[in-house]
């Protein structure tokens, strides 16, 4: 049964009374930190259209990628080349290639060395440190000085972590996490990562 247009009307009015006290009520200015998480595709594209919003109000980026170093895309080009954005990326591949433990916390604690940095950096508006989650679940760098750092970054500064299997310390210090959930993948039916959606 379709609605009525009066009750449409009425809900709708309904709603955005709400919808504007909740906005009113949110008086609160602070600097955010948005966590990522979940085994569905899509963790640091969302990234990276903060990214390129953060960049539209002339805002300063730095960008630290773990894991994904040897896996050259045109957005990490986009990235390297930009004024606005100070980029690092692990200087290793995937933990599965390199297959060496010690050689990946090696570079993971080089790469974390270059985030720890940006978060102390007055001219860094916000730091996304992609695919962190990892570093932590595999323990190739010590947690507690993770959070620590990004607890007592620049008071402005905005952060976003990616990765699956987010830890519990990075959810608790998190004021935004989003799940995303894996329905469906192009991958599961052997098609081949594609130009522009997936690199």
């Amino acid at each position: 049964m379709t609605e009525s247009t009066a009750s449409y009307k009425k809900r709708m009015q309904l709603k955005k009374s709400y919808i504007d006290k909740r906005i009113k009520q949110a008086n609160i200015n602070k600097s955010l930190i948005v966590l990522l998480t979940g085994n569905g595709k899509g963790k640091s594209s969302s990234a990276l259209g903060m990214i390129y919003r953060s960049l539209a109000y002339n805002m300063k980026v730095g960008v630290v990628k773990f894991l994904k170093g040897e896996q050259h895309t045109k957005e990490d080009e986009f990235l390297i080349k930009h004024k606005d954005i100070k980029a690092f990326f692990m200087k290793t591949g995937f933990t599965w290639d390199t297959q060496d433990t010690s050689y990946d916390t090696k570079k993971a604690i080089e790469t974390w060395l270059e985030a720890e940095k940006l978060l102390q950096d007055e001219n860094i508006d916000l730091v996304v440190l992609d695919e962190l989650t990892y570093m932590l679940n595999y323990k190739y760098l010590d947690k507690k000085q993770v959070i620590y750092a990004i607890k007592n970054r620049i008071k402005k500064q905005h952060v976003i972590i990616t990765g699956r299997a987010a830890d519990k310390s990075l959810i608790d210090i998190a004021d935004t996490v989003s799940e995303i959930k894996d329905i469906k993948h192009a991958f599961r039916d052997n098609i081949k990562a594609q130009k522009g959606i997936d690199y």
